[in-house]
């Protein structure tokens, strides 16, 4: 394993992102939040839309954990997946003003799973520990051939390989591999340092893990715009989807104003919304100008349902 490891540092000092702010950081707080928004997020959108602008609004951890979730999901806004904002919030408040330095800690608090615990622990603490990203499984699985494996033997395997010398280095090389050689599809085989014990590379064969095809559904709603005396009815989501962020309510049955049909694609389903307008005149306590709504986190799909309307001419008569 030490050829293997050094022939892997000299890729990565090669090759590696190196330029990566949340590499050139010791801060934990800097590295968490690296990790929450990179889950489920490329690299790239986090760099250019979100990462800055977020520690510049909450610099420290208790920045964080004073300012408020309102605060926040804007910050968060259009990034998707909102638990992540909520559970980033909620440990900062009981945690600030550092983050805890154990790896058992870390995995009590909110959000905080297996993969970024041990990310936090690696990476701002030096310790002893295997990332398990979505690009090291694909590696691990290629290494060992794993058609569906399971989280302990997977995690077993990783700590086989790892250099408790250097677990900075390690994981960073590690990410880095399974983005740019190890790739899904043609992975460079003559440039990794795992070819040598690679299964897949000997069998020439690289569909490990086995991906497993999913339909994914059409969730059809009504949306029911409220609009009196200028302002228009929103509601504050306290479900686990979306939770925290303001938005248009669904409704029963259609009533209104025809709009329009508005799309959008999660990652588990498609959504259809039939968006009418009600013109009323009771007045509710969650009703928002244009000004008001514009400083308020919406969702990606409420966004475009505003979109909706400002086209078809309604928010000029507010």
């Amino acid at each position: 394993m030490k050829a293997i490891h050094q022939k892997l540092y000299s890729w990565y000092s090669r090759h590696g992102r190196h330029d990566l702010p949340w590499r050139n950081s010791n801060d934990p707080y800097h590295i968490y939040l690296s990790e929450v928004m990179l889950q489920q997020t490329q690299v790239q959108t986090v760099l250019e839309r979100y990462y800055f602008p977020f520690l510049e609004k909450f610099p420290t951890l208790q920045a964080l954990a004073e300012a408020s979730l309102d605060e926040v999901l804007k910050m968060w806004e259009g990034l998707g997946y909102y638990t992540r904002a909520g559970n980033l919030h909620k440990t900062a408040q009981l945690t600030a003003p550092s983050l805890p330095d154990s790896y058992e800690a870390l995995l009590a608090l909110p959000g905080i799973g297996k993969n970024t615990a041990s990310a936090i622990c690696a990476f701002a603490y030096r310790q002893k520990r295997a990332v398990m990203e979505a690009n090291v499984r694909r590696v691990l699985c290629r290494i060992y051939a794993l058609d569906e494996p399971k989280e302990t033997e997977l995690i077993e395997k990783a700590h086989a390989l790892l250099d408790e010398a250097h677990p900075f280095d390690y994981n960073q090389a590690m990410m880095d591999l399974g983005a740019m050689v190890c790739t899904p599809r043609d992975p460079a085989c003559d440039v990794c340092a795992f070819a040598p014990i690679c299964r897949a590379c000997a069998l020439e064969c690289y569909d490990f893990p086995v991906k497993k095809r999913r339909s994914v559904p059409l969730r059809k709603e009504i949306v029911v715009v409220q609009i009196c005396e200028e302002k228009i009815a929103l509601k504050q989501r306290s479900g686990r989807f979306l939770h925290g962020l303001w938005g248009f309510a669904a409704s029963q049955e259609a009533r209104g104003e025809y709009v329009g049909r508005v799309r959008h694609q999660y990652t588990h389903f498609k959504l259809e919304n039939e968006v009418y307008v009600a013109f009323g005149n009771e007045v509710s306590s969650q009703m928002f100008t244009l000004d008001e709504i514009r400083t308020l986190a919406l969702s990606t799909v409420d966004r475009k349902i505003l979109q909706l309307l400002e086209r078809a001419g309604f928010t000029s008569r507010l």
